[in-house]
């Protein structure tokens, strides 16, 4: 077996000193070893004695990506906070993974699932057997093809979003005129098609801009880095860059500045990261979701169902997003509101 994280053994050290843990609490023991010693787990934690409280999954795409390790963060810690235990699961946006971390979870008896999925149709199979086995899945971030399966569906309003940084792009930063790149996100996401959709609802109607070339690059800023590089090769004639996530933008950003290169980036998702290029003046605006928002209510609506038995009326909420400028930017940090004079996003020069 691999040798398990300093962090995970220090974690199954101090549940295995509680009293009455019981066979549940023996289970998820047995699955942190076994899931780590294999992949997909990031952390078993609990506040106070498991039989307080319920067991609550928490899954999420990626830790790579500073908004999915927000996502599971901010939803964890609340979850604990709130008396449960919490499971982190990662999926990297595998669908098989993604199943079978849900049906650990299925096997564990967990009470609840707040689940950040793999994809709008691929996951439909999953939060269907969860919810057969009496688990109800509060989903956030990203929606599901089929309604009345998941016991919420929780997102930003992801084409506001894009409306507004689109406007932003085009007739500030553009000034209506100029050739132009997008990077769009992973196919599978419906995110990203909506993202892109918005953002040519408005730059198309803007006569004097050109959209030269788009391209995924999957959400990536690896990929962001290479795929600029490739179509910068192609294109000697680029005024700016429109990115699907922030995580693409700054890969985009960094492969401008490689070449040595002034052009116009812009990303979406409001991340620490981004904010600080920000600051530094390099990216030029975002457009923050309101992550910190999402991971709590998810977290409250599984302490409900656990506590009292009750779902949410409506499964279906969008959130409106919040743009980010220079202006704005250092009023947030962890995708929540700030005190720009303390914000570590915006240290004082």
């Amino acid at each position: 077996m691999p040798e398990l994280p300093a962090r995970i053994v220090r974690g199954v050290e101090e549940l295995m000193l509680k009293n009455n843990v019981g066979l549940r609490g023996a289970l998820v023991l047995s699955a942190a070893v076994a899931l780590t010693a294999s992949q997909g787990i990031v952390a078993v934690a609990q506040d106070d004695e498991m039989a307080d409280g319920g067991l609550v999954c928490v899954i999420v795409p990626e830790m790579t990506n500073p908004f999915f390790r927000s996502i599971l963060n901010i939803a964890s810690d609340e979850v604990e906070r709130l008396g449960h235990t919490s499971l982190r699961l990662v999926h990297d946006t595998d669908a098989l993974v993604e199943k079978q971390h849900v049906d650990t979870c299925i096997t564990l008896e967990a009470d609840a699932i707040i689940l950040d999925n793999a994809g709008a149709a691929a996951t439909v199979e999953a939060v269907q057997a969860a919810k057969d086995a009496g688990i109800p899945s509060f989903l956030l971030d990203r929606e599901i093809t089929e309604q009345g399966v998941a016991a919420s569906q929780l997102t930003s309003n992801n084409a506001q979003g894009a409306v507004a940084l689109a406007e932003y792009f085009g007739y500030d930063l553009m000034e209506e005129e100029g050739n132009y790149l997008e990077l769009t996100g992973r196919d599978t996401d419906t995110n990203a098609h909506v993202r892109s959709d918005n953002y040519r609802l408005v730059l198309d109607e803007i006569p004097g801009l050109t959209r030269l070339a788009a391209q995924t690059a999957n959400w990536s800023q690896t990929e962001g880095f290479d795929v600029t590089q490739q179509l910068l090769s192609a294109h000697d004639d680029v005024k700016g860059i429109i990115a699907g996530n922030d995580t693409m933008a700054l890969g985009a950003q960094a492969a401008v500045e490689a070449a040595g290169l002034d052009i116009i980036v812009v990303g979406f998702d409001g991340s620490d990261e981004a904010i600080q290029s920000i600051h530094q003046g390099a990216l030029e605006a975002t457009s923050l979701q309101p992550l910190a928002d999402m991971a709590l209510e998810s977290a409250a609506m599984a302490d409900a169902w656990i506590r009292e038995g009750v779902l949410p009326e409506v499964e279906k909420k969008a959130i409106d997003m919040v743009l980010l400028t220079p202006a704005e930017a250092c009023n947030y940090y962890q995708y929540a509101p700030a005190d720009p004079a303390t914000n570590p996003n915006c240290p004082a020069e």
